[in-house]
């Protein structure tokens, strides 16, 4: 079995990824499950500019889809409900809605690039209560600027050790060196390996131990064969995670690493 903990679907700028990609990619690559979020709630684009109100996706709107998808195919998909603190913040329709449809959530998302403001700006801390008050874990994207900063992610799950949360990409840009350092320190700080080398998976889990990195991939950003090969038809950095890491990896290892780490984290046995 092989979860994938960090797939999305929705329109991201030009990028446009399709539900009904997902499942054939899931088909395709013997996917069993996916944790899978809206990328409809972006708030800025790529240059990180806000975009304008007309085209602005309602939080609410956004997390009825994520869900909708969950429940149209149970035991497959899961949904992590994409956040946006920067315009919004969790109205009492929006939390009713999660309480009632929370066996199809596992998580609450964050992507504070597409945000403009870093996790640690005070407009943020509504959604981590949010993500306590539901018992759901929080992801968060990193990569190498500013908002995205690993920092960032480590001072606040420091800072709220009952809440847990996945550093997604473990520094997006980076050697991985420094987000891995901070998961060894922080019992509720876990990793994802989107756009992650398997080398430096497997160096995650000899410093981190083998419970606290979870497949991910960004599927489909790539489109249908994103575990395969990239747009331009390079392939992918995700085959040694399929053909080579169980020869590097106990076996123990590598099924913590591909589906038991992600099937008790997002407590979907």
């Amino acid at each position: 079995m092989i979860i994938d903990s960090h797939v999305h679907f929705g329109s991201l700028g030009n990028l446009k990824m399709y539900k009904k990609t997902v499942l054939m990619a899931m088909e395709k690559y013997n996917i069993s499950k996916a944790i899978v979020s809206n990328c409809q709630s972006v708030e800025c684009d790529f240059q990180q500019k806000l975009i304008p109100e007309e085209y602005q996706t309602p939080m609410i709107s956004s997390a009825k889809a994520a869900i909708d998808f969950a429940k149209d195919n149970p035991d497959k998909i899961y949904a992590a409900i994409w956040v946006k603190p920067f315009l919004e913040i969790p109205s009492a329709e929006l939390e009713y809605y999660l309480k009632v449809n929370i066996d199809f959530i596992k998580a609450l998302k964050i992507h504070p690039f597409h945000s403009g403001i870093p996790v640690t700006d005070a407009k943020m801390e509504p959604y981590i209560q949010l993500a306590r008050m539901l018992d759901v874990p929080v992801i968060i994207h990193t990569a190498n600027d500013p908002c995205s900063d690993c920092k960032n992610v480590y001072k606040i799950a420091k800072l709220y050790p009952d809440v847990r949360f996945v550093m997604a990409h473990l520094g997006l840009g980076t050697n991985n060196e420094e987000a891995t350092e901070m998961c060894a320190e922080l019992e509720n700080l876990y990793g994802d390996t989107a756009w992650v080398p398997a080398e430096n998976a497997v160096k995650f889990i000899k410093k981190c131990g083998s419970e606290k990195l979870m497949f991910g991939s960004d599927m489909p950003i790539d489109g249908l064969d994103t575990y395969s090969k990239n747009r331009q038809g390079q392939p992918s950095l995700y085959i040694p995670y399929f053909n080579e890491l169980q020869s590097k990896l106990s076996a123990e290892e590598y099924e913590n690493l591909m589906c038991k780490n992600a099937a008790n984290f997002f407590r979907l046995n």
